[in-house]
C-alpha cells in the first residue's frame, strides 16, 4: 500500500496546483469566446491523449513505469512557467499543450503502477483511493485560488499562477520514492506472440465493448470550461465559480472511495449506468437552470458523477485487461477519453456560438442518457463484476 499513497499524494499534490490554474482559464479567456475555449481544451486534450496509448505500451515493454510517471509529471512544472508570460490565448494554449503532453505520458503508467499495486480483489478500492485524492487535492487547489483572488482584489491572476508551482514540485519530488517491481525488459528475441501487442483486435472483447461506449459518451463529455463559462455567463462572479468549481470537487472527492469499494463489491455496471445518466441529467439541467441555487445543486450532482465514474471506469479496464498488457489497455482508454474531448469540446463551443447555451448542453445530455442505456444492455454482468 505504500505505493498506492505516494501515487495518491503525488495526484493530490500535483492537481492542487494544476486546478490553482485551471479553473481560472476559462473565465481569462471568457473575452475569446467559447468557440476558442473548445478549441483550446479539445485540441491539446486530444493531441495528447494520443501519448497516453504509446506511454502505457511503452510501460509495457520496458517494464519502467515509474520513470515515464517522474517524466511526465516533471513537464506539469516547465508548462506553468510558461503560463507564468503568456499574454494571449496563444500563450495559454501552447501552455495547454505541454501541460497535457505530460499528462498523456504518466497516465497509463501510473495506472499500471495503481492497479498493480492493489491487488486483483481491490481494484475499485484503490482506483478510488486515488480519484479521491485526486479531487481532494483539485479541491484544495481551487480555494487556495480563491484565497489569492480574494486577497488580491480578482485583479492579478499571476499571483496564482506562480504559487500553483509549489505544489507541483512537491509531488514531483514524492514520485522518486516509487517502489517498483524489478521487471526485466522486454527481449527483442521474444516470440511475437509473448509480447504486449499495439493492435486494437488483441484486446479483449470485453474492453473492446467498454471502449466503444466510452467514445460515445466521451463525444458530449465536453471540457469542464463549459460549466465554469456557463456559470460565469448567468452573472456569478469569478470568485463564486471558483466556489462551485470547488462544490463539485469535494463532492467527488467525499463519494470516490465510497463508489470503488461498493463496485468492488456489487459489480461495475450499475455505478457507470448510474454516472453516465446523472452526468446527462446535469447537462440538461445547465440548459434550463437561471438561479444560483440551481447551479449549486447542478454542481454537487456533477460531482457525483465524477465519482461514480472516473475510478470506476478504470478500475474495469484493469478488471478486463490481460495481464501481460494491462499498460496498453489502460492507454487505449485514456487516449479514447483524451481523443474524445476535441469533438465534444470543439461541437458544445460550436453550437454554444451559434444556437447558445441552452442548445448546446441539452443536446450533450440527451445523448449521453443514451450511451447510459446502452451502458447497461451492452455490457454483461459478469464482465462488469469485480472477480
Amino acid at each position: 500500500m505504500t505505493n498506492i499513497w505516494i501515487l495518491g499524494l503525488v495526484s493530490f499534490f500535483t492537481d492542487m496546483g494544476t486546478y490553482m490554474v485551471t479553473s481560472l482559464i476559462p473565465i481569462l479567456l471568457a473575452s475569446s469566446g467559447p468557440f476558442i475555449i473548445g478549441v483550446i481544451d479539445g485540441l491539446s486534450e486530444s493531441l495528447a491523449s494520443i501519448l497516453k496509448l504509446f506511454s502505457g505500451r511503452r510501460s509495457d515493454r520496458l517494464k519502467n513505469r515509474k520513470g515515464l510517471a517522474i517524466v511526465g509529471y516533471g513537464l506539469s512544472g516547465v508548462g506553468r512557467v510558461l503560463l507564468l508570460i503568456s499574454s494571449s490565448w496563444i500563450g495559454v494554449f501552447i501552455w495547454k499543450l505541454i501541460d497535457r503532453t505530460g499528462k498523456g505520458i504518466r497516465t497509463a503508467p501510473r495506472d499500471a503502477l495503481i492497479s498493480e499495486s492493489g491487488g486483483k480483489k481491490k481494484q475499485g478500492r484503490v482506483f478510488g483511493f486515488h480519484q479521491m485524492m485526486d479531487m481532494l487535492g483539485a479541491s484544495i487547489g481551487i480555494g487556495a485560488a480563491y484565497l489569492i483572488l480574494r486577497a488580491s482584489g480578482e485583479q492579478d491572476l499571476n499571483d496564482v499562477f506562480l504559487y500553483s508551482l509549489i505544489p507541483v514540485i512537491i509531488g514531483w519530488v514524492l514520485l522518486w520514492g516509487i517502489k517498483e517491481k524489478k521487471n526485466e525488459p522486454e527481449k527483442k528475441d521474444l516470440p511475437a506472440a509473448a509480447k504486449p501487442k499495439l493492435d486494437w483486435k488483441r484486446l479483449n472483447p470485453n474492453v473492446k465493448k467498454l471502449m466503444v461506449i466510452v467514445f460515445l459518451f466521451t463525444i458530449v463529455n465536453s471540457s469542464n470550461s463549459f460549466l465554469l463559462l456557463r456559470a460565469a455567463d448567468l452573472g456569478v462572479s469569478t470568485a463564486n465559480v471558483l466556489l462551485l468549481f470547488l462544490l463539485f470537487h469535494l463532492v467527488a472527492s467525499s463519494f470516490s472511495y465510497v463508489s470503488g469499494v461498493l463496485s468492488d463489491r456489487f459489480g461495475r455496471r450499475i455505478l457507470l449506468t448510474a454516472g453516465y445518466g446523472l452526468y446527462g441529467i446535469v447537462y440538461i439541467g445547465f440548459a434550463e437552470v437561471n438561479t444560483t441555487i440551481g447551479l449549486i445543486i447542478l454542481f454537487m450532482l456533477y460531482g457525483l458523477y465524477s465519482a461514480f465514474t472516473k475510478g470506476v471506469e478504470k478500475a474495469l479496464v484493469a478488471d478486463l485487461a490481460n495481464p501481460e498488457s494491462k499498460g496498453t489497455a489502460l492507454g487505449f482508454y485514456a487516449m479514447i477519453t483524451g481523443i474524445g474531448l476535441f469533438p465534444a469540446s470543439l461541437l458544445t463551443g460550436w453550437l454554444w456560438q451559434l444556437f447558445g447555451a441552452e442548445v448546446s448542453f441539452f443536446i450533450n445530455g440527451i445523448i449521453a442518457i443514451i450511451a447510459s442505456i446502452m451502458l447497461f444492455r451492452t455490457l454483461s454482468f459478469s464482465a462488469s463484476k469485480s472477480t
